[in-house]
């Protein structure tokens, strides 16, 4: 394991007939946007064609994932994606399908719409988001690397009325998180652990 990224050997790993498989896998607020804006700068810099995909932006709707009978932090891990669906109709179809059709959760009407993403034929797809290296999902990357940021450092990158509402990060996120880091130990099967 790595704890240093240079994106030149990143880029070296590309095939130019081949797509490859990035995640950014980090709990909430460890900077995985902001990381993967830059990779996207250096992307068209070097003229590498590529995908991003944000991993939240495939929730299922709030009834499907809140008050549902279950503890909060259940909901949040277990419930928020339809885990099974996309790993047959989203990680399985990325590395080779041409193109793929994802339900895109819109949170203002708590819809989601159905769109059809064309995948480039070569170069890096990156999947980007919280729990990535769950055991349904891990086999499907190339490449994998973990953000790490203490949780009191997250916390205070959240917006001032989220941080009103503690007692939902200690019962739904902190709780899950603590579940994914002490099941999965997802910085011991990254390439490269970050620190952020």
């Amino acid at each position: 394991m790595k704890t240093q990224f240079d994106i030149k050997e990143l880029l070296a790993t590309i095939q130019s007939n081949d797509r490859t498989i990035l995640g950014i896998d980090g709990l909430s607020r460890s900077g995985k946007t902001t990381f993967v804006e830059q990779l996207r700068e250096s992307l068209k810099r070097e003229k590498i064609d590529h995908h991003i995909f944000h991993i939240d932006d495939h929730i299922v709707e709030r009834n499907q994932r809140y008050h549902t009978g279950f503890e909060e932090w259940y909901e949040y891990f277990y419930l928020q994606w339809d885990v099974h669906w996309l790993r047959e109709n989203f990680f399985r179809k990325m590395k080779q399908d041409k193109e793929i059709n994802l339900p895109f959760y819109d949170p203002h009407t708590d819809t989601r719409d159905c769109r059809t993403i064309t995948l480039p034929q070569s170069g890096l797809i990156i999947v980007e988001g919280v729990f990535l290296q769950r055991k349904e999902w891990a086999d499907f990357y190339h490449h994998l690397i973990f953000l790490d940021c203490p949780r009191e450092k997250r916390f205070m990158r959240e917006a001032e009325t989220a941080k009103q509402k503690r007692d939902k990060f200690e019962n739904r996120y902190w709780k899950a998180e603590d579940y994914y880091m002490n099941t999965f130990h997802p910085w011991e099967s990254a390439d490269i652990v970050l620190k952020t």
